[in-house]
């Protein structure tokens, strides 16, 4: 009887993770999810999962844990993007995923392919005249999050490797079920307010969870080794689309709108970052938000990712809007 090809999920409990794992199962896959003893497995209940507990921290415990198993595929959703302390995005996102490699170089033999989970926060705020282009892989990153660098120090060790079968997808905002940042934004609007920031056009791009899910295992197949692909929609919003979807699934209702300027947000984030920090509770009011929020050009190029990995977004943003405010109003975040 053939084997089954092997796939490890990394972050398999979160948000984006927990939809990987379900499309491995349904591809036939011999599906691994990799959690922490801590981490929640609500979202992981279906009996053909195999779990495997890993520590990112330690190249030594991590190289132990591994020891015996040779995945075929390996996904690498697992990250952090908000963080009490700047170091922990860098010990978790940049360190974690170094150690993971390296662990995986010493123990697999039959990896073909790795996909790793980047953002297009990596690329900073460029092009930011108007009007605004695409970013494009092509163009300079200059992070300026803790996060987006981050990750950046992860793309660059990858890049250093010359013998690592990785694909970088590098995802735009990602929305749906589960979802908890831009549930955020949705809870505000279901309580009669739309808060927004800055004076100059800010034109957004963004991506269901399940088309990221399909971007990534079209990748496992199609993907270059070396190259990086974003991945979005394949369009471009106003700021005010969004909410103004949200907004209608709530059924219309009343809503105050309220445009703060960037100052305002600096001293919003500060002292919401110093009460994190003080309470020991992450904040989503922190000073990597003010600037994805000052940012304003989230445009990128998806041509590359369209044309060689054969990808085509199922999820335009109305229908993905219906979709997750659906799921939050069955699952009682919304009533």
């Amino acid at each position: 009887m053939k084997r089954k090809p092997s796939i490890l999920i990394t972050g398999a409990s979160g948000f984006i993770g927990s939809f990987m794992v379900e499309e491995a199962i349904r591809q036939g896959f011999d599906t691994w999810a990799a959690v922490r003893k801590s981490s929640s497995r609500r979202w992981l209940q279906d009996n053909r999962i195999q779990f495997i507990e890993l520590d990112f921290d330690h190249l030594d415990v991590l190289d132990e844990q591994l020891r015996g198993y040779d995945f075929d595929y390996v996904i690498h959703a697992a990250g952090v993007t908000k963080c009490l302390n700047t170091d922990d995005f860098f010990r978790v996102n940049t360190q974690g995923t170094i150690n993971f490699i390296e662990a995986l170089r010493r123990n697999t033999t039959s990896l073909h392919r790795f996909v790793f989970i980047s953002s297009l926060s990596v690329c900073g705020p460029i092009k930011e005249e108007q009007p605004y282009e695409d970013i494009t892989c092509e163009d300079e990153p200059c992070p300026n999050t803790a996060y987006g660098l981050s990750k950046l120090k992860a793309e660059q060790f990858i890049d250093s490797l010359t013998d690592f079968p990785c694909i970088t997808l590098r995802l735009t905002g990602v929305y749906g079920p589960r979802e908890k940042d831009y549930f955020m934004m949705a809870k505000s609007i279901s309580n009669h307010i739309d808060f927004a920031v800055g004076y100059k056009p800010q034109e957004l791009t963004f991506v269901y969870v399940k088309d990221v899910v399909a971007a990534s295992f079209l990748a496992l197949v199609n993907g270059h080794i070396g190259l990086k692909y974003f991945i979005s929609d394949g369009n471009v919003y106003s700021s005010r689309t969004f909410s103004d979807l949200i907004r209608r699934e709530l059924g219309n209702i009343w809503l105050l709108r309220i445009k703060s300027p960037l100052w305002l947000l600096k001293v919003i984030t500060f002292f919401g970052e110093c009460v994190g920090r003080l309470t020991g509770t992450v904040s989503a009011l922190n000073n990597d938000k003010y600037h994805i929020m000052r940012q304003r050009n989230w445009r990128c190029d998806i041509s590359p990712t369209v044309r060689e990995l054969g990808f085509s977004p199922k999820y335009q943003l109305e229908e993905g809007v219906r979709l997750t405010i659906q799921w939050y109003k069955e699952n009682n975040w919304l009533r």
